[in-house]
């Protein structure tokens, strides 16, 4: 049988946050190419999916939780060859709410710690848990899912690019840990995308306040904010981690790839 070109018939994949969104095409595209997937989710059900997947429910904030999913993941499938970091919340929120309209716009406590737990260390506990087997194995792939933000700052965003930021420090840090064990670590730093369910009525509301337009104000004219003249397909960028998780990419590690049509916000 000829195999396919990225080989990644059997390699168990694990993808947070990968029952919607650009989770979900990343789920979709690896299994599309014979991954075998296991989606970690708080939203989903424990059990086997009509597509094939396994779902896991996960809280990526618990250490507990974190360490049951992939104790799970090695009972039921036997290692963990892939983990991509996905799960992430993003809550517009302004330094100061200088206008003093809607203080709850303001960044506070309660929204920086949730966007900390979710972005930051989520992916920390996934990537530790995950590593152990994998430095077993000799062989593994860590995907960290970033943003644009995350290299180039957001207005109204801070908090979210700074958890992004991190994010890149990790990825860089950990390949340097991991290479010996024959382990990348590998980001992906999306743009602006096609909206998501996850892009709702409040999240327009918070992000136009803190840009000073209104809701409708924020449709951009593409074709002079990218450079490509669109915004990116959620497809687009569940292929390119479908491609960085396969041998393909066996020396691509320590670096996040920006998949964002050439837009920069500088």
């Amino acid at each position: 049988m000829n195999q396919s070109w990225l080989q990644l018939e059997n390699q168990v994949a694990i993808v947070t946050g990968g029952a919607s969104g650009i989770g979900l095409k990343i789920t979709e595209n690896l299994v599309k190419n014979g991954a075998r997937v296991i989606v970690a989710d708080l939203s989903v059900s424990t059990g086997e999916q009509a597509d094939g997947t396994y779902h896991i429910q996960c809280n990526v904030t618990n250490k507990q939780s974190v360490e049951n999913m992939i104790s799970q993941a090695v009972e039921r499938f036997g290692t963990v060859d892939i983990l991509v970091n996905n799960a992430g919340v993003n809550l517009p929120r302004l330094l100061v709410d200088f206008r003093g309209e809607k203080p709850e716009y303001e960044l506070n406590d309660k929204d920086f710690d949730f966007m900390v737990a979710v972005n930051q260390k989520g992916p920390y506990l996934c990537a530790q848990a995950a590593a152990r087997v994998m430095i077993k194995n000799n062989k593994g792939v860590i995907i960290n899912v970033s943003s644009e933000a995350g290299m180039e700052g957001s207005a109204g965003q801070s908090a979210y690019s700074a958890t992004k930021g991190a994010v890149n420090g990790f990825t860089r840090s950990w390949a340097k840990e991991l290479g010996k064990f024959n382990i990348r670590v590998v980001g992906v730093a999306p743009g602006i995308n096609e909206q998501t369910g996850l892009t709702t009525p409040a999240y327009n509301e918070a992000l136009a306040y803190t840009r000073g337009v209104t809701v409708e104000g924020l449709g951009t004219d593409y074709s002079k904010a990218i450079p490509l003249g669109r915004p990116g397909q959620l497809d687009e960028i569940g292929e390119l981690i479908t491609y960085l998780a396969s041998d393909r990419a066996s020396y691509i590690t320590g670096t996040t790839v920006n998949i964002s049509g050439g837009k920069s916000r500088g």
